[in-house]
Formats: structure tokens, C-alpha cells, sequence
């Protein structure tokens, strides 16, 4: 709705052009009346107005004034532009009204007001301000285009390096670098529950925005990095520990920020960024530390040898009863007692080599584990899925744990078989019960990826198409006898029904069980001695 302000010091005429508008341009105004200009002008302060009908003669405040104060008001926040200004005059008046058109007065009507030229003039706002809108979205949509196209170039940007003065001259105005607060500093920001799960990335930015704008502080430019990060470019460095203990105050405990060092120069704002992350690196080697400086972390960090044959061992001790050997090793392989100014480059490292030398070899020669083995398996194979070092690690020694007693369980069922011997007589006695894997495998006490594992190695077939095998082979008995229809040998062979008991007597036999049957007949009818009648001879 379009807000009008009706001003006049006579009621008659208030009243009239207000029941005109309405019955003309029904829901299309809000209107409000005024009976002279200081009136009108507190309406607008209070509601804004996009039309403002005026008279020029009247006490207090006239028309002229009412115009010459808001050419100079401050707008309401509901306005981006000020009021479209129609004017009402007598003859005598004409020469106000030739004046008021200095303040860019849209119309003037000559009393008394006709209705046509009334609803002309109104016509003519609405057009106007029709103009108006869709000029402001086109700005808009231009304007939003602009810091798109800015924010996708300080992406590139911060990825640069050895600039040559063309270059720097043609980035500093596409990201328009002369607008930016200086010295500025460059955060890399990221947030992580306990769990290692992220808060969304849009979600984050909005976040990082408000509580820096919440601490004064002076932010250049906000944008989301290749990896998903939030990248704040501002200052002053102060700042940014204000904003982390806003955070913590807030219960915003998985905020975790990395802050450059101070930079000048738009070639500075690439070495910024990498001392930012770099920084936010480090959050994951100091549990509890949400906020790093660039400038406090050791300048001498180091990154050995990756330890390939202590690894291999570490593959080669599980399952081999020596559990306890596997935390030492751990703690000498990831040089726990050195962590504090190792580069994180070395964990990500070392953590890539055992994913691939132990863990992805164990699940290639021994098959997947239970579903909880998995998950945890998935998880430890991506540093970035926990908050802190000391989790990941603790969820390493777990998985490795685990798996030490997965592998112990598959190499004591391949080795002794007496198991997997039970197993195969449990299924010979009761293939006519609805039998799956989960029961054989309770009766002989072994994990259920333990059984299926162990079992396909000592039969050579998959458990199922095991169990299908014994029933269609007991099932070839039965029909032999002849005795049974074969929907009670289906039955009596632990299929549901006839359906499906045909076609599993089809793909392991190649024909049907009526087939057979007809085979069978047809066999035992060449090979019987036929009897033949004498001659008399």
C-alpha cells in the first residue's frame, strides 16, 4: 500500500479528495489527513508518505514551508526517496505554485479540484513511482551483481602470488582495494561441534559478520573460501579477540578463528589469508584454543620423515594378540611428545599413509567389519570430521582396537574350521526351517561379519547361495521318490512358496522341477526291462 497525506485546512475539502481516492483507487492508498503543514510533517516522520497532496495557504505551517522542510528532512527508514508533491492552489495562488516547482512538485490542481484532474495526477505518481521501483531493482540486481563479481575476484585473489604492478593495479580496482580501512587482517574462520560436524557455511557467515560488526569492528570485505571457510578481511587486530570472546560468552564454543599477521598492500592480502589458515590449522593441535595468532605460533615447525616402516608394523601387529603394543606406537608414529611445534602437514601425512597402508588393506583382505566399525572407519579417515587432534587420535586407537579383535575372529575361524563344520551340519538338519545367516551364526556364538566372512572362505560359496544349493538338492531327492506334488516339496524344502521354489530350482538346475520330474520319469522308463509276449514257439 502506497501512503498519501491529504493537507488542508479545510475540512470540507480534507474530507472530499479522501472519499474521491478511496471510491477511485480502492486498497490501493493508505490514506492520512492534515490540517496544516507542522501536522502533515509529524505524519511523515511517524508513517512516511509516497504522495503528499498540499494546499499553499494555511496557518501554522503552509504548503511552501511543508515543501522546503522536506526537500531537507531526513527520510523515514521506510523510504530510499522522498515524496511525490501535488499541489493545491486558488488563482491567487499561482505564483506559490510556480514556486513550489523548484522542489520538483509533481502536479498543481486549481481549486476547486475536479475529480479527472484529481485522478490524473494520481495517475501520474503511481507511474512515477512505478519507475522509481523498478529502477531501484534494476540498481539493486547491478549493485548485487557488482559484489558478486568482487567477491569472486578477492577469492582468486587470495591465491595469488608475485603480482606484477599491472596486475596489482587491475585487482586493486575490480575489489575496489582504495575503500578498504587500513592496516587490515585477514581471519580464517570455521566451527565445529565435538562431533566434528560443521555449522552450514552461509550460516556461518552471517554469524562471523555479526558478531565482528557486534565488537566495532571494521570489515573490508566477508566472503566464503574455496574450502568452505569464512575468510573476514578487517581490523583492527583487536578486534577479532573481542569478537572470539563475544563468541565464548554466547556459548559459541566450536568458533574457531586463525588471524593473520597486519597487512597495507593488496599483494599482502594473499600472504594474510595463508598465515590466517595456517593458523586455523594449529586450533586442531591446541584443544581449547579457539582463537591462533599467526604471530605466536613456533617459526621453526617440524615436518619429518613420514615413519613408513613403523606404520607397516602397525598393520602387521593386529590380530596377533598384541593390543597393547598398538597405543605406544601410535604415540611414536604421530611424535605426541612433539606435537606442540610439529607442522600439521606431518598429521594430515602420517594420518593419509595409515588410512591407506593399514586401515583400506584390512577391510581389502578381510571384508567389512559391523556397521559401528565402519562408521568409525569413515570417519577417522578424514582429519577434518573432528574438532581437535586428541579426538581423532582417541577414535584411532579405538578403530585399530576393533579391528585387532575383527581380524583375530576371522583368522581363528579359518584356522580351526570347527566353527564353520557346526555351522554346515546346523544348515544340513534344518534347511526346511525359514533359515537365514543370523541364526546359523548365533548357534555357533560368532559375529555376524565374523560368520559371513569365515564361511564363504571354508565352503567357497556366499551363505545364501549355500542354503539354496542343500534345499534344491534335498528337494531332487523328493521329487525322485515321486510320492509329493512339488508345492509340498517346495514347502518341505523351506521355501516360501512354488514361485519362488521354481525359479531357484531353475538357475541352479536349468529347468524346472516339472522338467525333472518328466526327466526323471522318462530316464527310469528307458532302463526298465520291457516284457514281451512268446510266439508259441
Amino acid at each position: 500500500m502506497t501512503n498519501l497525506i491529504i493537507v488542508d485546512d479545510e475540512k470540507n475539502i480534507r474530507l472530499g479528495l479522501k472519499t474521491m481516492i478511496e471510491r477511485e483507487f480502492p486498497d490501493q492508498f493508505t490514506l492520512f489527513t492534515a490540517t496544516q503543514g507542522a501536522e502533515a510533517l509529524e505524519l511523515y516522520r511517524d508513517h512516511g508518505a509516497e504522495i503528499i497532496i498540499t494546499d499553499i495557504r494555511m496557518p501554522i505551517m503552509n504548503g511552501i514551508s511543508l515543501i522546503e522542510t522536506l526537500s531537507t528532512e531526513p527520510l523515514p527508514a521506510s523510504q530510499d526517496e522522498r515524496p511525490l508533491i501535488i499541489i493545491l492552489s486558488g488563482y491567487e495562488d499561482f505564483e506559490y505554485a510556480k514556486a513550489a516547482i523548484r522542489y520538483q512538485a509533481i502536479d498543481y490542481l486549481l481549486k476547486p479540484i475536479h475529480r479527472d484532474e484529481l485522478f490524473t495526477a494520481l495517475h501520474k505518481c503511481n507511474d512515477h513511482l512505478a519507475r522509481r521501483s523498478l529502477i531501484a531493482e534494476q540498481m539493486a540486481i547491478t549493485e548485487g551483481y557488482r559484489l558478486q563479481v568482487q567477491l569472486v575476484r578477492l577469492q582468486e585473489l587470495l591465491i595469488q602470488r608475485d603480482l606484477s604492478r599491472e596486475e596489482i593495479r587491475l585487482w586493486s580496482k575490480e575489489i575496489n582495494f582504495e575503500q578498504y580501512a587500513l592496516p587490515f587482517s585477514v581471519a580464517v574462520l570455521t566451527y565445529k561441534y565435538e562431533d566434528g560436524s560443521r555449522i552450514k557455511k552461509e550460516g556461518l557467515k552471517s554469524l562471523a559478520e555479526d558478531l565482528f560488526v557486534s565488537v566495532d569492528g571494521k570489515l573490508n570485505a566477508s566472503l566464503l573460501d574455496r574450502e568452505g571457510r569464512v575468510v573476514l578481511v578487517g581490523g583492527s587486530q583487536q578486534k577479532f579477540a573481542d569478537m572470539s570472546l563475544l563468541a565464548s560468552s554466547k556459548g559459541l564454543n566450536g568458533l574457531l578463528i586463525g588471524v593473520s599477521e597486519e597487512g597495507n598492500r593488496l599483494e599482502d592480502l594473499a600472504k594474510c589469508y595463508r598465515q590466517a589458515s595456517e593458523s586455523l590449522n594449529y586450533s586442531f593441535i591446541y584443544p581449547k584454543t579457539r582463537l591462533i595468532w599467526y604471530s605466536e605460533l613456533p617459526r621453526e615447525r617440524q615436518f619429518y620423515a613420514i615413519p613408513m616402516e613403523d606404520i607397516r608394523k602397525l598393520g602387521n601387529i593386529l590380530g596377533t594378540g598384541r593390543e597393547k603394543e598398538i597405543g605406544p606406537l601410535l604415540h611414536h608414529i604421530f611424535r605426541i611428545d612433539q606435537l606442540a611445534g610439529i607442522d600439521t602437514q606431518y598429521l594430515e601425512a602420517v594420518s593419509k599413509q595409515i588410512n591407506e597402508q593399514v586401515l583400506d588393506e584390512v577391510f581389502r583382505i578381510y571384508g567389512e567389519a559391523s556397521v559401528e566399525v565402519i562408521k568409525l572407519y569413515r570417519k577417522v579417515g578424514d582429519l577434518s570430521n573432528f574438532d581437535h587432534f586428541h579426538n581423532y587420535f582417541r577414535s584411532l586407537e579405538q578403530l585399530l582396537s576393533s579391528l585387532d579383535k575383527y581380524i583375530k575372529e576371522i583368522r581363528s575361524a579359518h584356522t580351526e574350521h570347527g566353527d564353520m563344520k557346526e555351522a554346515v551340519a546346523f544348515i544340513e538338519e534344518n534347511y526346511h526351517r525359514p533359515l537365514n545367516m543370523a541364526m546359523v551364526s548365533n548357534h555357533v556364538s560368532l559375529n555376524y561379519s565374523y560368520f559371513s566372512e569365515a564361511f564363504k572362505t571354508f565352503t567357497g560359496e556366499s551363505f545364501v547361495t549355500y542354503l539354496k544349493k542343500v534345499r534344491i538338492r534335498k528337494a531332487k531327492e523328493l521329487i525322485g521318490n515321486g510320492s509329493l506334488k512339488i508345492a509340498e516339496i517346495s514347502e518341505a524344502v523351506g521355501f516360501e512358496n512354488t514361485r519362488h521354489f521354481s525359479r531357484v530350482f531353475k538357475e541352479l538346475e536349468g529347468i524346472s522341477p516339472f522338467e525333472y520330474r518328466g526327466k526323471l520319469f522318462v530316464e527310469s522308463e528307458r532302463f526298465t526291462p520291457q516284457e514281451h509276449s512268446g510266439n508259441g514257439e
